[in-house]
């Protein structure tokens, strides 16, 4: 599990179809084949260790979820590793499991910050709330506002100067991860709890209608 406060901005030195090496120093500094690394966003699985670098698999759908397709040599990523038994929680909850991709429509000043707005589908805005979590690129952000076609949110600038942001521009992807709680709430809550969503048969995983109780869903 991940915390969305980015460690380090990394350097992208491979980018094949299904391999990323990056440059980077803190978090290599304990790294072990094997571990797991947040990549932008992105929970991913160490496959090499070098001294100022590692490389990490990308499978057909990671590409297909997140921007890393789009990454090129020498593109910048965010990166965190996960939060130790006693490490400090100074974010939210992040998964590493990104829900999908928006696109960054503006940035503009705001004081010494800047706000930012995406497009975001709508199978994700159904989660999102004013004031609530919301995950872009890895970094653990707090909904400003929303409406039907997206969302803006406030970057400080250490945050700007200290993540991809810093390089970010209208009509880049970014990617998003869904706070996790608002999806379980969304499900038990709301009419989709007339669906389990996870039902075994055979290994086949699939959604089955359930009846509601006479009462709804409460105690």
């Amino acid at each position: 599990m991940f915390t969305g406060i980015v460690e380090e901005v990394g350097q992208v030195k491979l980018a094949t179809g299904g391999q990323l090496q990056v440059a980077a120093k803190k978090v290599t500094e304990d790294m072990a084949l094997g571990a797991s690394i947040c990549v932008s966003g992105v929970c991913l699985t160490v496959t090499s260790v070098f001294k100022s670098s590692f490389s990490v698999d990308v499978v057909p759908e990671t590409i297909r979820r997140s921007n890393l397709g789009d990454l090129k040599i020498d593109d910048f990523v965010n990166l965190e590793r996960p939060l130790p038994a006693n490490g400090r929680f100074g974010g939210h909850i992040v998964q590493g499991h990104v829900d999908g991709t928006g696109t960054v429509e503006s940035i503009e000043p705001d004081g010494d910050a800047s706000m930012v707005r995406i497009t975001v589908t709508d199978d994700l805005m159904r989660y999102i709330v004013p004031k609530g979590f919301i995950t872009v690129d890895g970094v653990s952000l707090t909904v400003v506002n929303c409406d039907s076609m997206g969302l803006t949110f406030t970057l400080v600038p250490h945050t700007h100067k200290n993540t991809v942001f810093q390089a970010r521009k209208p009509n880049d992807r970014v990617n998003l991860e869904i706070d996790i709680l608002s999806k379980y709430c969304h499900i038990y809550t709301s009419d989709a709890a007339d669906y389990t969503p996870c039902v075994d048969l055979g290994g086949r995983r699939i959604i089955k209608k359930k009846m509601r109780p006479a009462g709804g869903w409460g105690g």
